[in-house]
């Protein structure tokens, strides 16, 4: 039997980051193939004029494609 590791995290729960195209916060995060996805909320700009309808500003990142802020 062979058990494979996985590596900590790099980034915490509300820790700013930074990504092509934004920054935000990490929300929350999970271990998947030997790297975390994590959810990021970016924050809210204008209010459209048509309304907000939702969560339209989290998105699912790789843990390669973030830096601190």
């Amino acid at each position: 039997m062979s058990k494979k590791f996985i590596k900590m995290p790099i980034f915490c729960h509300t820790q700013r980051v930074r990504f092509l195209g934004g920054e935000g916060l990490v929300k929350s995060y999970k271990s998947e193939s030997e790297s975390w996805i994590y959810l990021i909320e970016m924050p809210l700009g204008l209010e459209p004029h048509f309304c907000r309808v939702g969560v339209e500003t989290m998105v699912l990142l790789n843990e390669a494609d973030l830096y601190a802020a």
